[in-house]
């Protein structure tokens, strides 16, 4: 049953200016996954740090920022306006029964001010504080380690050349948890026992298992593993994770190291080594050299979560095995002797391969959240690859240079996979159009060649 607007209480969300296009869909994944719901009449200005959601209760915001990387703090709101005056007002008008748990003559309190795209003098700070008197505190300030922490957060705009005196908009409430933004910190790639050329920086792959709505004891697989980086986010978060890939060489941590200064890899660089870093290793399952092409797992949906990074041809090559005829044209020959025979693995074949496989493998409501590379003047959402099994939940945006970025599509299964739907994307008249990303790899490096003749050029004036 669905709460009524009245049942629904109010807090501030305040982001992180970074990734605006995936903030969005990341909170609505977490607010569904911890039951809530996104509804048309959350206040929200798309490229502002500050939201105001309605949620059923304190414990779904904790929830919410347990996982959340791209909101920083969650704050039950008291009272907004766009002046001082409104904010007041706001206060005043908020049921002094709310208030009065957190305003006990026992407690201990201390109020903090946030301006974004402004810098206030102490003087400014301590004079918006002591103009709060008229809120009925009864407690003690404590400064080093108070019990209740009340924020007042003010919103200058966004033009940083263009200041204005006043605020925009203000906000009063009490401060209820942080987002995980240390995570990014903490498993930073730099640090990281065991990367290559492609691996993921670490905010990026919290935000895709958040996408991916992954959860404990969920299984979750990435047919392009790499050398692991997504499967270490859907770890943290409890879930047993798996992948393939088809580079022997990588899934057996041999060959040549990615590192500057360190020419072959060392004895123990390999992905589980980098789950172990984390204190994440009972939660990896394994990783197989395997073809994307030619799924090897047994019939049935077995995966609630299928994250990953196809590659696009740019810094790793797309691959799939090839015939034996295919042989003299190209073999690949590891360590161990392992020879490996491989042909070109159109990026449209990639893309309706994966869909093909996340439509029959995932369990009903799992997720498929991948990205897919796009030049820029040519995209129009038709070339968005579709699935009758698959639905579209978001679709984001980052940019790679002036004419090429890779959007990172997330979407859930809401029909149970059927024989006519092993090629159903054959008999579709949109198919045509996504054969437009066979020559993304063209058209990246021509822009690249474009752009250091131009330097060049500009240069010699």
């Amino acid at each position: 049953m669905a709460l009524s607007a009245a049942a629904l209480r109010r807090y501030l969300l305040l982001l992180a200016q970074e990734h605006l296009e995936f903030r969005l869909p990341e909170i609505k994944s977490l607010l569904s996954l911890h039951g809530g719901q996104f509804s048309g009449e959350q206040e929200i200005r798309v490229n502002s740090p500050f939201w105001i959601l309605s949620i059923p209760s304190e414990e779904m915001a904790r929830g919410l920022m347990k996982r959340t990387v791209c909101a920083k703090s969650i704050f039950e709101l008291w009272g907004h306006g766009r002046s001082a005056g409104e904010l007041y007002a706001s206060l005043k008008n908020y049921p002094v029964d709310k208030m009065l748990p957190y305003l006990q003559s026992d407690s201990t309190y201390k109020i903090h001010i946030h301006t974004f795209n402004k810098t206030l003098t102490q003087a400014q700070k301590i004079k918006k504080i002591d103009a709060l008197e008229f809120l009925p505190f009864k407690g003690k300030v404590n400064l080093k380690k108070p019990e209740h922490i009340f924020w007042i957060l003010e919103d200058y705009g966004m033009d940083p050349n263009n200041v204005p005196e006043e605020p925009f908009h203000l906000y009063f409430g009490r401060w209820i948890a942080d987002g995980q933004r240390e995570l990014i910190e903490s498993y930073s790639v730099k640090k990281r026992h065991f990367i290559g050329n492609t691996s993921m920086d670490a905010c990026l792959s919290f935000i895709m298992a958040n996408h991916g709505r992954v959860k404990p004891d969920d299984v979750v697989y990435d047919p392009f593993v790499g050398t692991g980086g997504l499967l270490i986010s859907s770890a943290h978060f409890g879930a047993y994770v798996c992948g393939t890939d088809i580079d022997y060489n990588t899934i057996h941590g041999l060959g040549k190291a990615t590192r500057k200064n360190q020419k072959w890899r060392g004895p123990d660089e390999n992905i589980r080594a980098n789950l172990r870093q984390y204190g994440l290793e009972k939660y990896y399952l394994d990783a197989l050299v395997s073809d994307s092409s030619r799924p090897i797992w047994r019939k049935g949906m077995l995966f609630d979560a299928v994250i990953t990074d196809p590659p696009y041809g740019i810094r790793e090559a797309t691959r799939r095995t090839g015939a034996q005829k295919e042989t003299d044209k190209t073999a690949e020959r590891s360590t161990e002797n392992h020879i490996f025979v491989s042909s070109s693995y159109h990026l449209s074949d990639i893309f309706f391969d994966l869909l093909k496989f996340a439509a029959e493998y995932l369990v009903m409501g799992g997720r498929l959240v991948y990205w897919l590379p796009i030049y820029r003047p040519e995209y129009t959402e038709e070339i968005i690859p579709r699935h009758p099994c698959l639905k579209l939940i978001s679709n984001c945006e980052q940019m790679l240079s002036s004419h090429t970025s890779r959007r990172l599509i997330t979407m859930e299964k809401v029909k149970e996979f059927k024989d006519q739907d092993q090629n159903s994307y054959l008999l579709d008249g949109q198919y045509m159009p996504y054969r437009g990303h066979n020559s993304f790899r063209e058209k990246y490096f021509s822009g690249v060649t474009k752009r250091i003749a131009k330097e060049e050029k500009d240069n010699q004036k």
